[in-house]
Formats: structure tokens, sequence, C-alpha cells
């Protein structure tokens, strides 16, 4: 029982108790993931013995920043840096502490002195704990390229004394981009989990959400608007995405009156503001828009979303785009148009399932079964979430096929 409740502070306090360390030990991201792990194990061995405290976080935090003195000591004798650490008020006001430093690891990580494929995965990796296999499914590349990435974006902060603060706001717009991409991909990751049992992880969602929230406080763009509102309308669904059983439920199938209406309207009202100056994240969230409010699926506008998919398609041509417009093309237009679309990108998505499942979809609306059977089962070989995998499997039995 205590196991699992130490887990579900890791998995909730991990990243923040890091920030924290981070700024601590001055930016030096090894010395801090280390005595982070070292103070869950301590928790590990300690919390059973003593009971868990009230304040887990300031507990950990104050561990952690014990281990980090110890480690300077030890390794560095920096006397005035030790010194320093030692009059931190840290674990005594850790909720004031923990916002600030998640902002400035946030901005740190985000530094433009680093290729921009390691901002997004250092701030993945750091502050959203997300995994090298996780963060190596977002950018569709190996965990061992993932890894060597982060390791050099580690060593650079290092060697150019990067430092770890809020930049001034004249800063701002050289960073905003990567920090936004980083805040949607913890989203996509808690919106639809790369593997495991359970298909939505709501704790990263929350976390994207609020950190959206500090973004758009923090700067009047327009874009920051409009990915709040794209993962506000996304995140309205959340409770008709699965059934009682834990099973997928597809959006033209799902229970529209379980839809969060209050973020609903929360999201449309950033709407207007977003399209001040229109950037993919409005566009996107123009798109959800339209499905939100959507009586039924049969009732959605497609037209209008394939026409904003061609404008998205125009300002970001990745191969992602290009297969949810040519989904959208499908409802749209039939599903020839929609696969016209979607076949050539048959090279640059072989390892991705979704490519393969919306492929098979479209087989099978066209009767074209035994296409649509080996589709899915090339879906179901590059799948790793256990709910998907499931939702494939009896779609191949509805075929008269097996996974």
């Amino acid at each position: 029982m205590l196991a699992r409740i130490i887990a579900e502070v890791f998995r909730a306090e991990r990243a923040r108790v890091l920030a924290t360390v981070i700024r601590v030990c001055h930016g030096d991201f090894e010395t801090a993931e280390e005595a982070v792990q070292e103070a869950f194990e301590a928790a590990l061995a300690r919390w059973p013995i003593e009971g868990a405290p009230a304040e887990p976080r300031g507990w950990l935090i104050a561990v952690a920043r014990n281990k980090v003195i110890d480690s300077i000591r030890r390794r560095v004798k920096l006397r005035e840096l030790v010194a320093a650490n030692e009059t931190d008020e840290v674990a005594d006001a850790p909720e004031l502490a923990v916002a600030d430093d998640r902002l400035r690891l946030m901005f740190t990580c985000c530094h433009p002195a680093l290729a921009l494929d390691a901002q997004v995965a250092l701030t993945l990796r750091t502050l959203a704990g997300l995994t090298t296999v996780e963060i190596a499914r977002a950018f569709l590349t190996t965990p061992e390229a993932t890894a060597q990435r982060l390791v050099r974006a580690k060593q650079k902060i290092s060697g150019a004394r990067i430092p770890y603060e809020v930049p001034d706001p004249t800063e701002l717009p050289d960073r905003l981009g990567a920090v936004m991409a980083v805040v949607y991909l913890v989203f996509n990751e808690g919106y639809a989990a790369t593997a495991g049992d359970a298909w939505i992880r709501r704790d990263l969602c929350r976390e994207a959400i609020r950190l959206a929230r500090i973004l758009v406080e923090l700067t009047d763009a327009a874009e920051p608007r409009g990915l709040l509102a794209l993962m506000l309308l996304h995140d309205a669904r959340r409770d008709a995405r699965i059934d009682a059983q834990g099973e997928i439920v597809l959006l033209e199938d799902q229970d529209r009156t379980r839809w969060d209406r209050g973020a609903i309207d929360e999201a449309l009202a950033l709407i207007p503001l977003a399209l001040r100056a229109p950037g993919p994240y409005g566009i996107q969230a123009s798109i959800a828009a339209l499905h939100a409010q959507a009586p039924s699926a049969d009732a959605t506008d497609w037209p209008q979303i394939v026409a904003l998919f061609d404008e998205l398609y125009r300002r970001q041509p990745t191969p992602i785009v290009a297969l949810n417009r040519g989904a959208a093309i499908a409802m749209a237009r039939g599903p020839t148009a929609g696969l016209g679309v979607i076949e050539p990108l048959r090279s640059e998505l072989a390892e991705y399932h979704l490519f393969h499942a919306a492929r098979a979809d479209l087989l099978r609306r066209l009767g074209r079964t035994d296409d649509a059977v080996r589709a899915y089962k090339s879906a179901l070989a590059c799948c790793t979430l256990e709910p998907e995998r499931r939702f494939l499997a009896r779609r191949l039995v509805t075929l008269g096929a097996t996974g």
C-alpha cells in the first residue's frame, strides 16, 4: 500500500522536486537527477518505518537538497556554493520555490543555444519525466538517438554555462515556440499514451494545461492562447473517450453529453484571441472547436475542417498533418479521396501505428477486406498500448480475421 503511495508521489512530484533541486545545484542536471533518485530511494526505505510525511514534496526536496550538498562536499569542495545552499530556504517554502523553479527549468531547457529538437527532448525528459521511449515516439525516431540527444543537450548547458533563469521579456519570442512544442507533446503523451495499460494519463494532461496557463499569463502573444484552447477542447472529451470497461470509444461514437462544457466554453472564448495572428495551434484549436460545436458526428462541418487542414499543412507540411488532413478529406469527400492522400505517406510513417489504422479503416469502408486485414495487422505490429491493441484486434475480428 505504501509502495503504491510512493509510486503515485513519484509520478506527481518528481518533476517539481527535480526543478527545485536543479536550481539548488546551479543547473547541474546530473547531480540533481542523482540526488532526486536517492531521495525517492530514501522514501522507500524510511516511510514504511516512519510513516509518510504530511508534505511529501517538501520532505523529498529537503532530502535531495542535502544529497546535493553532500555530493558537492565530496566531489568539488566548493565552500562558497555549499554555504549558499545551506542558507537556501527551499525546503521551508516548497510551493513558492516550485512555481518559480519549474518556469526557470522550462526556459533553461529551451535555450536557443540548443538545437530545437534537443530543447524539446530535454524538457520532456526533465520537466515532464517522459522516458526516452516516449520521447522517441514524439520525434518518430529511436530511443538510442533520443538518449544521445539528451546527453548532448545537458553537456551543452554545462559547457556554455546557460543560466538557470526566466529570460527577459525581449528574449521570450526566441524560446516560446520550443516551450509550446514541449507543452503540447506532454499533453499528447497524456491524451494518448505511448505504451502500457492506460490510454489516458490525466496527470500529464492537467500539467500541460497548467503550463499553458502560465504561458498565457507570461505573454500577450496569440499562439499560447491557441495552444491552451486546443488542449482544453481535446481534454473536454476525456470522460467520453473510454467506456466503463476501459475500452476506446471513437469520436463518432462518443456520448457528447459527457463532454466538459465548461472547458469547451473557456476554449471557445480564447479562440478569437488566438486568431488575431493565427498560427498552427490556433488553426488546430479552430478545427477542434468545429468538432466541439457539432451536435453529432454527421453534423460536423467537414468541408470547413478540410479547409483549415489545408491551411495548417501549408504552414506545417509534416507527415502527421498530412495524415490527419487525409482523414478529414475522407469524411468530407469519401474514403477513396482520403486514401489517395494517405497512401503516399507509407514510407515516412511505416512505423506509426495510426497511419496503418487510418489506412485500414478507409480500406474497410471501401469493402477491400483483405487489404484492410493486412493494414490492421500492420497497425497491431507497431502498437504498444494495450487499449489500442484490443481495439485493433476487435476490428480484425469483425473482418473475420485474428491478430
